[in-house]
């Protein structure tokens, strides 16, 4: 199914054109006006642009939304906010209501200062920091090639973005735009708003890059033209999509275009232009209309082009109903795997207890990933240039490149940050469940793309290895030691810390199945014993703290751990337990979980007499919520050091005679 562009009614001449763009900056400038915060120049600079994009190049439908064959339009320039939201209105978004453009960036409305992921009011991703969204795309892109090498006769669109020159300065649009241009990813158009003007006034301030070279230097197909053309615009759209290279779009345009004293200037892009630059705004463009009030005629041109696509979607609907791969195709989408994957983590769990293997919980995860992936052909993995080392590729899937999309793994180069937004965006597209692997010290640099996932409520899997002074000699560079407590600071991210095979077996049966949130497991690169014996139906880690060996008794003792540090604290707790101290150990591999449980189960073990400490190689931060704070921490108050893993538990106290040697202090 070919993608043709379909052109906008007959009557709408170049005027028409202005005038339908006239609407846009109308309908920004009132809005920021209105609630007297926001950024009108940006959508005023490129309402031209974004016209033409809308009404002669976007596949969309305003009535089906949610059309997975739909082009996706990312506003990464999102303090922009308002073109979005008034190019919704305008096409008939049933959601997008004057209403709620009258209600710019008030409480509870759907137009929140940048946009705020809802597909389902044509708002495809959650913008804000600059940089995630042109980033994302790169992801949207990939997944729809990875999808349409699967289902070529029911997925074929392209991924739109409007990008500025913050979200260019940005690191992350490097990282990823890079790897755009190495993968070839024909069906991405970026239109630039080369504007020159950032918050602190000229661009020339702090940025003279060659945006041109640099992205020819990426592999993109590059051109440059006046963004207020609507010829040139059209031509370079239309180029674009025909390109076998992602393509950018230099556009040079004017910020706040029709402000009499304000186009050009800092001062038009994040404040309210005022009513008297409203006004001459108005006499500049020939709008003569009140605020909010859009011509009848306008109006009309905007709603048929939100129209135009109808039939095609109709034609797609058709040619699902009758395509072999319908079902298939539709549970790829659902992306509800839980059926699937039980029955294997179950084999998982008994294969582990059955062999007892001392694994670093970063290679139990591999095991994990032999049963998981050959089962899940839209389980899409990779790695920041660390394959061996965090165990997320296995024998037999082949790496998706440009001349096969058709892959199960992506080498993402070493590019946290890029590879963190890129599977936000293969997730917000839909298809695709993607995950990859880097060192837990190194999430510093995937944390605010880790963050918008979470906030977006997007299913992705980091999984993170090394995650401890246990991985040794690279000493404190490597080794993270508040990284534990700030990821589990997260709302909405699920931080796993299994203890053994087992229990990473049940963590990645929870990421897999949360269809509202990313997971991120944290895994060892020194082997740990499989401490767990129960192997039933039951997943233990869903509550995210349980009692893994229980005292004779009502405990006087209990001890919490995560990682591997908890068969430390088995060891310790055979040694009180010898002593005549009674002493209970609860597993911690979920901390978010266990606070998600009911009142009644966490007073079940964290309200009783008993002492209570808390082992983990990492800061205490977070842990006073379990073990209050009079409880006996043994872990890290510093950063590590270089030696073998071995040297540096001793060397830090992390070790069962400390354990025991701190819990008698305290009972004498």
């Amino acid at each position: 199914m070919t993608q043709q562009a379909a052109l906008p009614p007959e009557e709408t001449t170049v005027l028409n054109y202005k005038q339908m763009a006239n609407a846009v900056r109308a309908l920004s400038m009132d809005a920021v006006q209105k609630a007297n915060s926001g950024h009108p120049g940006m959508p005023m600079g490129m309402a031209d642009v974004a016209t033409v994009l809308f009404s002669k190049f976007l596949k969309f439908d305003p009535r089906n939304p949610l059309w997975p064959d739909r082009d996706r339009f990312i506003l990464s320039a999102g303090h922009g906010s308002m073109l979005l939201y008034s190019l919704l209105y305008l096409t008939g978004y049933e959601k997008m209501t004057m209403e709620e453009i009258q209600n710019f960036r008030q409480l509870g409305s759907l137009t929140p200062g940048h946009p705020e992921v809802m597909p389902e009011a044509g708002i495809e991703i959650t913008t804000g920091p600059l940089g995630q969204g042109i980033s994302s795309a790169v992801g949207f892109a990939l997944a729809e090639r990875i999808l349409a090498a699967r289902f070529s006769d029911l997925i074929n669109h392209y991924t739109y973005v409007i990008a500025s020159d913050g979200d260019l300065m940005e690191g992350i649009s490097h990282e990823a735009c890079a790897l755009a241009g190495h993968l070839g990813l024909g069906k991405l158009v970026v239109l630039y708003d080369d504007n020159g003007i950032c918050i602190d006034g000229p661009t020339s301030l702090s940025y003279s890059d060659d945006v041109p070279k640099r992205f020819e230097s990426y592999g993109w197909d590059v051109q440059t033209i006046d963004g207020h053309n609507v010829d040139e615009i059209s031509k370079a759209i239309a180029k674009a999509q025909v390109t076998e290279t992602p393509s950018i779009i230099c556009c040079k345009t004017h910020i706040g275009y029709g402000a009499p004293t304000k186009q050009d200037s800092a001062s038009s892009h994040g404040s309210p232009l005022g009513d008297e630059e409203i006004k001459g705004a108005r006499e500049n463009l020939d709008w003569p209309h009140e605020p909010f009030d859009i011509p009848l005629e306008i109006m009309e041109l905007w709603r048929l082009i939100g129209e135009r696509n109808q039939p095609e979607y109709e034609q797609w609907e058709t040619a699902l109903e009758q395509n072999r791969y319908r079902d298939e195709f539709s549970k790829v989408l659902e992306g509800d795997v839980t059926a699937e994957i039980a029955p294997l983590i179950a084999q998982v769990k008994k294969d582990f207890a059955k062999d007892k293997p001392k694994m670093a919980t970063r290679q139990c995860s591999g095991t994990v990933l032999e049963s998981l992936v050959p089962a899940l052909p839209f389980l899409i993995g990779g790695s920041a240039d660390l394959t061996g080392s965090v165990n997320t590729k296995i024998k037999g899937p082949e790496i998706i490149n440009k001349e096969n999309y058709g892959g199960q793994y992506i080498h993402y180069g070493v590019r946290e940050h890029g590879m963190a937004a890129i599977m936000n965006g293969m997730a917000l597209h839909g298809g695709v469940i993607p995950y990859a692997g880097t060192f837990l010290q190194f999430s510093d640099y995937s944390r605010p793309a880790i963050r918008l996932g979470a906030l977006m409520k997007q299913r992705v899997v980091h999984v993170m290895t090394h995650d401890s002074i246990g991985l040794g000699e690279d000493g404190p560079t490597h080794q993270p030691v508040e990284h534990l407590s700030a990821l589990r600071a997260m709302p909405n991210l699920n931080v796993f810390r299994p203890c053994d095979g087992i229990e990473t077996a049940e963590c990645w049966e929870l990421a897999l199945n949360k269809t509202t949130g990313p997971g991120l497991l944290s895994l060892t690169r020194q082997g740990l014993p499989t401490l767990r014996e129960d192997t039933g139906a039951e997943n233990l880690c869903a509550k995210g703290a349980y009692i893994l060996a229980d005292s004779d008794g009502a405990p006087k003792v209990t001890i919490f751990a995560t990682g591997s540090e908890v068969a430390i604290a088995m060891d310790a707790k055979a040694r009180l337990d010898k002593d005549g101290v009674a002493t209970r150990l609860v597993s911690v591999p979920c901390m978010d979980l266990f606070f998600e449980q009911d009142g009644e189960y966490q007073q079940s073990l964290v309200c009783n007499d008993s002492i209570k400490v808390a082992v983990e190689a990492a800061v205490r931060h977070g842990w006073d919520r379990l073990i209050g704070g009079h409880g006996i921490f043994v872990g890290m108050s510093g950063y590590g050091d270089s030696a073998p893993a071995e040297k540096l538990y001793e060397h830090f106290g992390i070790t069962a005679d400390n354990i025991v040697k701190k819990v008698q202090d305290r009972l004498n």
